[in-house]
């Protein structure tokens, strides 16, 4: 299993540890989701930061 994996689980077990029921929930693990899934895929080498906030390094 990648970071990617761990990261993207891992952020979806908070989200439902830290939520339970209605939108509000559903937000947070999106959220969190998401959070877990960019930062696995930053360990994985495969997001280039860079590239999103528009600075070049060279």
């Amino acid at each position: 299993m990648s970071t990617t994996h761990i990261g993207l689980l891992t952020g979806l077990v908070l989200g439902l540890a830290g939520a339970f029921g209605g939108f509000g929930a559903f937000v947070v693990v999106l959220v969190l989701g998401a959070l877990g899934l960019l930062g696995g895929r930053y360990l994985d080498g495969k997001l280039d930061l860079s590239q999103i906030i528009g600075r070049d390094r060279g």
